[in-house]
């Protein structure tokens, strides 16, 4: 059945409110694409490069960039899941995410 995505995503997502029936579209046909193909692969790297890219020429024009660094707590305690380390306390398991945010002097951010 050729529409069964089209379809599952307009029964699925019909009460869907972003605050723009732009971004509601957007979301339905994403969630229309992973559904005719769900075992398709994109690599995460593929989809931010990009971004990475036009980061990396935002700072290049600048003489003072500063990389603000904020760390997030994964917390994994009653999941199955092997490799992880202590976190705050060691009853904790989980792993630490770094992560460096570019940001202009008067404050704003650059990337994700």
């Amino acid at each position: 059945m050729a529409n069964a995505p089209v379809l599952w995503a307009e029964a699925e997502f019909a009460k869907l409110d972003l605050g723009d029936a732009r971004l509601n579209k957007r979301a339905r046909m994403l969630m229309e694409r992973f559904i005719a193909d769900p075992t398709a692969s994109v690599d995460w790297r593929d989809i931010m490069a990009p971004h990475w890219e036009h980061t990396e020429q935002r700072m290049a024009e600048r003489d003072v960039v500063l990389c603000l660094q904020d760390t997030t707590e994964l917390n994994f305690n009653g999941q199955d899941a092997v490799g992880l380390g202590p976190l705050s306390y060691e009853a904790q398991r989980g792993m630490y995410l770094p992560r460096p945010m570019p940001s202009r002097p008067s404050g704003s951010h650059w990337a994700l």
